[in-house]
């Protein structure tokens, strides 16, 4: 019961730490960009005492990218977690899965069809990009299965890998046909350029995130039964088939509607999990809320580099989160079985 209680404490500790840590960064990346203001400039605007052009910076420019940062990072986070608990594979995530590329396939279709502005997107995108998921969720689960046989988790990311190459060919196609503007938009977007900085897109992206989230925690004692494998969880009285369903929609609905508004994270939802399982140990009830800040603090702290560093063009977040990723993810290879 002592190293129990150590354990808890450890991980708590560890998860205030992460807190404090995305608060740093979000401070920082507040001071930080092309139009710089003194920490205590930004005090005064939040204090509602700033100038009219100090307003326009924080409250129409760097408030809502970090926002929809937290968002991301926190969405990706715990779907990339809930995957690879319910799976027990290390390697599941939204984009291994190919659940990333389905959302993705349905939004492009969208920008070939439709503008890209107005809350009426906002409310569509994310709508269409849960449709795409959950059609990729549903054809992977359907091509994995064997009649009187357990769904191999091994299966699924293969067959996953291979529809996602499959969705990334029709992707490939659509794009071609697009005029200059979607195009470019396109491009950038399936890059991860975290387009959706807008406090109307927020608006329809945060409520859906927290909600989700939120009944995630609520199933951390589920997920932590399901871990045990399915037959010890139906012995321990668990409705395993429902509570599977449900945990899944979950996590395709959350990184449905990051994709929709932020673009391809696939890294984020594969090393956070990762990082967050090495701080804080199994337990869904510390792992998911580090999942959470450990995705959120890859994103901002991307998110802060492109915004701050000169690479001679506009960098979008995701390249530079794939740049820091790539090692750990080749590590993490090296090291699966």
């Amino acid at each position: 019961m002592k190293q129990r209680a150590y354990t808890v404490s450890w991980g708590i500790g560890l998860c205030l730490l992460l807190v404090v840590l995305v608060i740093l960064i979000v401070v920082i990346g507040m001071n930080s960009g092309q139009m710089n203001l003194s920490p205590m400039e930004v005090l005064r605007v939040l204090l509602l005492k700033g100038t009219d052009k100090q307003n326009l910076i924080v409250f129409e420019f760097r408030l809502p990218r970090i926002v929809l940062c937290i968002l991301v990072g926190i969405g990706m986070g715990v779907a990339g977690s809930i995957m690879q608990s319910l799976l027990r594979n290390d390697m599941a995530s939204p984009g291994t899965l190919g659940i990333s590329s389905g959302s993705g396939l349905f939004v492009l279709i969208y920008i070939a069809i439709f503008s890209v502005k107005g809350v009426s997107s906002a409310i569509a995108l994310p709508v269409l990009a849960f449709i795409g998921g959950m059609t990729a969720a549903v054809l992977i689960f359907l091509l994995s299965y064997r009649r009187g046989r357990e769904i191999s988790p091994t299966g699924l990311i293969l067959t996953g890998v291979a529809m996602s190459s499959g969705y990334g060919a029709l992707s490939l196609m659509i794009t071609l046909r697009l005029d200059h503007t979607q195009f470019e938009f396109a491009q950038r977007w399936m890059a991860g350029s975290l387009w959706g900085d807008d406090w109307k897109y927020i608006s329809v992206l945060a409520p859906w995130t927290v909600l989700l989230v939120g009944y995630a925690v609520y199933k951390s004692r589920v997920l932590n039964t399901l871990n045990l494998g399915n037959e010890t969880a139906t012995g321990l009285g668990l409705a395993v088939k429902p509570e599977f369903l449900g945990l899944t929609l979950a996590s395709v609905a959350l990184s449905s509607g990051s994709v929709a508004l932020g673009g391809n994270f696939f890294f984020v939802g594969l090393i956070s999990p990762h990082l967050a399982r090495r701080l804080v140990g199994p337990n869904h009830k510390l792992l998911l809320p580090a999942s959470a800040l450990t995705g959120t603090l890859v994103v901002l702290i991307a998110d802060t580099i492109t915004r701050t560093v000169s690479f001679g063009t506009d960098i979008p977040t995701g390249i530079i989160i794939t740049m820091l990723s790539t090692p750990y993810f080749l590590y993490l290879l090296a090291r699966s079985e």
